[in-house]
């Protein structure tokens, strides 16, 4: 079994804030350059965008111990969500399956398999029910 280890380092910028559903994340594109994730009052930086496979998630430890999951998409967006299941309380949503519904990119739990829209955080079979979206930029 292979074990990959993440490292966070931050960057103070004081207008940067997490996306929340209400605010969708604006995904990155970059096909190189570091992953950085908006989170409190900075920018952290999570991996470098090559080590992120498409399709797939990876969980991130964040520094006030949080947890964000981050998926590179098969058209090359970078999103960044919770990684808690809202429906379980489990921090899984990272191994979720990724697929897209009407267009819109989505990581279904690979536990009871609900649906989180990646750009609001949004579940699509429970309209009371969301994840936190985190702005995502690869520089």
């Amino acid at each position: 079994m292979t074990t990959a280890t993440i490292t966070t380092t931050r960057q103070s910028t004081p207008s940067a804030t997490p996306a929340t559903s209400a605010t969708p994340a604006t995904p990155a594109t970059s096909a190189t350059g570091a992953v950085r994730l908006a989170h409190g009052d900075g920018w952290f930086t999570v991996c470098d965008r090559g080590l992120l496979t498409p399709g797939r998630g990876v969980s991130v430890l964040l520094p006030d111990g949080d947890q964000a999951a981050v998926f590179l998409d098969r058209s090359g967006r970078v999103h960044a969500v919770g990684n808690r299941d809202p429906f379980t309380g489990a921090y899984v949503l990272a191994r979720g399956l990724l697929g897209s519904a009407g267009g819109r990119p989505f990581v279904a739990s690979p536990l009871l398999k609900q649906r989180f829209d990646l750009t609001t955080g949004a579940c699509l079979d429970d309209e009371d029910v969301s994840v936190p979206v985190f702005a995502v930029r690869v520089e």
